[in-house]
This record gives structure tokens, sequence and C-alpha cells, in this order.
């Protein structure tokens, strides 16, 4: 039985990640170790969408919610790597903070995100200039005030799970006493 077959039935003929049944095409995983098995199969819209981050719409997804789970490796692998490169949207952090994956498996999966993340992008930086990423705990260094509330932030309140503005490094979000800001980064240390 040829690869295609053999990916087309392990699949039951869906996308190994949306599991949509249309325009499906074998997908082989970049920096995969030697012997593994490092295809999968996906449709159009993923891969064109895993090819070229430009392209990327983190709702669709939303679907890496179930293929997160497969048995198979290499689905694993590709579904970490993308929560990874979305993880600034905020939900894909959660997904990645329930994901467990063997030792192997998980260096598998940096392995390629050495060459995905480096291409540009917006940097986030504290007020002592150390890099915030999202999901990341910060502590705000002053009391704010935030605007169209009667709420203020006040100096020392730790912001959990803060994501991260993508075209704004001098921005991030989080929430205060339950309420969902837009906080500068000059004012917060990450800890």
């Amino acid at each position: 039985m040829s690869l295609e077959q053999d990916l087309f039935q392990r699949s039951s003929s869906q996308c190994e990640l949306c599991t949509s049944t249309n325009d499906l095409e074998v997908y082989e995983i970049p920096d995969s170790p030697e012997g593994s098995e490092h295809h999968i199969l996906v449709c159009a819209t993923c891969k064109e969408q895993i090819e070229d981050p430009e392209k990327t719409d983190p709702n669709h997804w939303r679907c890496l919610n179930d293929s997160m789970w497969s048995t198979v490796s290499a689905v694993q692998v590709m579904a970490w790597r993308m929560l990874n490169r979305l993880k600034g949207e905020g939900w894909p952090q959660d997904l990645l903070d329930m994901m467990y994956m063997e030792e192997e498996q998980l260096a598998w999966s940096k392995a390629g995100q050495a060459t995905g993340e480096t291409s540009g992008g917006v940097v986030h930086k504290d007020s002592n200039g150390v890099t915030i990423e999202a999901g990341d705990t910060v502590v705000l260094i002053k009391d704010l005030p935030v605007r169209g509330s009667s709420l203020v932030a006040k100096r020392g309140t730790a912001v959990r799970r803060v994501s991260l503005v993508h075209d704004n490094p001098e921005q991030i979000e989080g929430k205060v006493e339950g309420q969902q800001i837009v906080i500068l980064t000059k004012f917060v240390k990450k800890s």
C-alpha cells in the first residue's frame, strides 16, 4: 500500500487537523527525525496556512482542540506547532497548557519552531527589557487607572496569562479584577 493510501485509511479520508474532506493531500512535517512517521493528511486550507503564516486565520485552528489528542505523533507535533504560533491569541495557550507530549515529540515539535518563529515579528519587553511572551505573568509597577471604568489597577497586582497585541510591541492584554484591559509594557515587570 502506498503512503497516500495509508494516510487516507488512517485518517478516514479526512484532514488530520481540521477533519475537512475536501482537497486532501500528503504533507511532510519539516524537521522530522529520521525513521519517524512524519507525514499527515491535510486539506488545502490547512496546508496554505501552515506554509504561509501571513494567511493564518486563528479561528480556523480552533479545530486543534480535538486533533491535539490524536494518537499519531506527527499530528500532535503539527497541532503543537500551530498552537504555539497562535498562542498570542489567548485560547491556544489554554490548549498548550492541557496538551501532553512525550519528550521526543516535544523535542521534534520545538525543532520546527526555530525556523518558523524567527522570521521577524513584534517583540514585547517589560520595563526591565525582559521579553514577555503570551501566557506569562507580569506584575504592575505603578497604579494604573483603567479608561472607561472607575477601576484603578494597583501597583503589585499580578496579571496572569497575558496575551500580546500583535501589531504593537508596547501593549499587552490581561485581566485585572475580572476585567480585560490593555496594559502598556513599560508599566509591568515579568515575574
